[in-house]
């Protein structure tokens, strides 16, 4: 009888979750700041899920991470509902939806041959003002000094004049280490306490696990020639090793798809502007990508790809975050590469976004409108999109 009962407990609050989540899903408009806001709405504010000190500690936590903040949030908050499964399902309702439009609309795309279609050059122009909006945003909040702007401006131009994956994790490795050097007395002494109940083996065993793969999957790519195992590689790669939130996925994986001829820069940003019309997470973008690379197999895979080091790594991080944050070692090294990401996102604002978007007069006036609705009058997200498409087609229609 009592197992019977925590049985049917356990399916109410894991059903409670999926509800929960996938209304976040449906509904969390204009990225990670606006995601976690509406969770603070749903989880603490409405179901008493969390009080507001616990909730202020997780967020600090998937801050420290690489990978989306937000999703982090969502997958702990769901681990300390209900267990590693209410992390899952956590996950799910959140990124379900916006998988689902993506992956439909890659198969619209590749249907009807969008790529000349004149709402795509939009969604570009699109993408400009939004990574535009993001990086000024990222800038302000992680380069405050002029020792940290260095580190971004030296990042920027590194990977204008080199561009590769491998180059921008040397910048990432080398910026930590300079973090450690110059930032570990910028850091900051109060330090709040976070109340775990993940063992220290526990994580010790999720963060081998992401090493091991993080080792293993490109020997066994080498040998497999196969294209789905390709495309985990790709994506568990990038999901492990992006530091700064969704918008620096851009130049991660543009470096890890486009010049090795497995997407068109065309194909690329005409995705990444549609994924700011979709509610939820913006790596859900790897849903497009996989779509178009290898059908509805490869959103899948791309999507588990990108999002399972967060799991990993919010596992192996819980029971050591008390330990980790009070070092002013750690959060040196963290100041350090946070610079760096907004270096790299400057490299990729100009390759491809720029050269890819804006072509004349009337794409840049577009691109300046919608930048300053975004960034000074604070129309959301989605609602840009809608003008920026509409923008294009009068543009054509007036035959600018």
């Amino acid at each position: 009888m009592k197992q019977e009962m925590l049985r049917k407990h356990r399916l109410k609050t894991n059903l409670e979750i999926l509800v929960a989540s996938t209304k976040l899903g449906l509904t969390s408009f204009g990225g990670p700041v606006a995601h976690l806001a509406y969770f603070k709405d749903e989880y603490i504010d409405r179901r008493k899920w969390l009080d507001d000190k616990t909730y202020a500690d997780i967020i600090a936590l998937c801050q420290f991470l690489p990978g989306p903040a937000s999703s982090q949030v969502g997958i702990s908050i769901g681990m300390m509902r209900g267990g590693i499964l209410g992390g899952i399902i956590s996950w799910l309702g959140f990124t379900l939806p916006s998988i689902i439009a993506l992956s439909l609309f890659a198969m619209l795309y590749q249907t009807f041959s969008l790529e000349d279609a004149g709402f795509i050059h939009s969604l570009k122009i699109v993408a400009a003002a939004v990574v535009l909006h993001a990086l000024l945003g990222l800038g302000k909040k992680l380069t405050p000094d002029k020792m940290r702007l260095g580190i971004a401006i030296a990042a920027a131009s590194i990977m204008l004049m080199y561009p590769s994956a491998w180059m921008q994790l040397v910048i990432i490795l080398c910026a930590g280490l300079l973090g450690l050097q110059l930032f570990k007395n910028k850091a900051e002494s109060n330090v709040k306490p976070f109340s775990v109940t993940i063992s220290k083996k526990t994580g010790i065993l999720s963060l081998s696990f992401l090493v091991v793969l993080l080792i293993a999957l490109p020997i066994i790519t080498k040998f497999a020639n196969n294209p789905l195992v390709t495309l985990f590689d790709i994506f568990f790669r990038v999901g492990s090793l992006v530091f700064g939130g969704g918008h620096v996925v851009l130049p991660m994986i543009e470096r890890e798809v486009v010049p090795q001829g497995l997407l068109s820069p065309d194909e690329f940003l005409a995705g990444y502007g549609m994924a700011q019309a979709v509610p939820g997470p913006l790596f859900t973008f790897s849903s497009y990508l996989g779509t178009m690379m290898e059908g509805i197999a490869g959103a899948v895979v791309a999507s588990i790809g990108i999002f399972l080091p967060s799991f990993l790594l919010v596992v192996a991080a819980l029971p050591f975050l008390n330990e980790l944050r009070k070092r002013a070692t750690f959060q040196g090294i963290l100041m350090g590469v946070n610079a760096s990401v907004v270096g790299i996102l400057v490299a990729a604002f100009y390759d491809p976004v720029i050269k890819s978007s804006i072509f004349d007069a009337s794409d840049f006036a577009l691109g300046m409108i919608l930048f300053a609705l975004l960034n000074v009058w604070k129309v959301p997200a989605w609602l840009i999109v809608i003008l920026g498409v509409a923008g294009g087609y009068v543009i054509h229609f007036l035959g600018m």
